[in-house]
């Protein structure tokens, strides 16, 4: 299939991240995590409205009351519609010197995942974070160095997650209660000028949307992680995915422009961009937080 790719919104981030799109609102909630900001974008009328934060915005989800759930660099916490802190649920279990939260989304059970990023990168020391509908929190797996692509297969019975900087996406088997087993490599990923797993979400065929970091394309993967298909990107710095629009086939895909010299942002204006771009599969509605 042919792609046109265009800029969503004249909104640029510097590490856009975690496009969620509200099916209640119809509307696409994103973050920019180095700015600490919660934007909002109407595609009706491309008004884009936004919350900021005092620290960096890692990831979030959406609460079946309004609001949000939040995963700041400190720790994990409530968030009103109008952009009031509410309660802390968790600290940070790596502790915010070394480390930040990353990639996270509410599982099909109602409940918010978050990962970290071990910042010295010197080994695997970031964790993936569960907190439940009874707001507690608890470690669920370590050994990433930068937790990402975490989504959630539409039949329940996988949970996958990549490590950007190992080249490598994983899955998990889950149970009926969504615990899951071990761990087990889908793809490893060759490192040169294709990119790095980065965010993902999954269709309502049960194919994976990986952004390639520092590739500049989108793949669709098979659930054995078989290349079936790609999108280039007007970036070389694609993030992450999220199914929207009225009937989910608007692929809507952040990008980063952080620590990007002159001759690269020269090279690759639009970086830091909200992109969009129709496919003919339908994505899947994205959960609400239960707690």
């Amino acid at each position: 299939m042919s792609y046109t790719v265009k800029c969503a919104v004249d909104q640029v981030s510097e590490l856009g991240e975690s496009p969620v799109w509200s099916v209640r609102e119809q509307v696409l909630y994103w973050a920019d995590i180095l700015g600490g900001q919660l934007h909002r974008l109407d595609p009706q009328t491309a008004v884009v409205t936004s919350i900021t934060l005092a620290e960096e915005l890692g990831c979030f989800g959406l609460r079946h009351r309004g609001g949000f759930i939040v995963a700041l660099r400190s720790g994990i916490y409530l968030l009103g519609e109008g952009g009031a802190l509410g309660r802390k649920l968790a600290d940070n279990p790596c502790g915010p010197a070394n480390s930040r939260f990353n990639d996270g989304r509410v599982d099909p059970w109602g409940r918010f995942w978050a990962g970290t990023i071990w910042q010295p990168r010197d080994r695997n020391g970031g964790v993936l974070m569960r907190i439940d509908e009874h707001l507690s929190g608890q470690v669920m797996a370590g050994d990433v160095m930068v937790s990402n692509g975490l989504a959630f297969s539409p039949d329940r019975a996988w949970m996958y997650h990549s490590d950007t900087p190992n080249h490598v996406l994983y899955r998990y088997p889950l149970d009926a209660h969504g615990q899951p087993g071990t761990r087990q490599t889908v793809r490893t990923f060759e490192r040169g000028a294709g990119g790095r797993p980065d965010g993902a979400a999954f269709d309502s065929e049960g194919c994976y949307w990986s952004a390639q970091f520092d590739g500049g394309r989108i793949l669709r993967l098979a659930p054995d992680g078989t290349l079936l298909d790609e999108i280039r990107v007007p970036t070389r710095w694609p993030t992450m995915v999220a199914f929207g629009g009225p009937d989910l086939r608007t692929l809507y895909i952040t990008s980063s422009r952080e620590n990007r010299s002159a001759e690269d942002l020269a090279a690759w204006p639009l970086s830091g961009c909200l992109f969009s771009v129709e496919v003919d599969v339908v994505g899947c509605p994205e959960p609400l937080f239960a707690g």
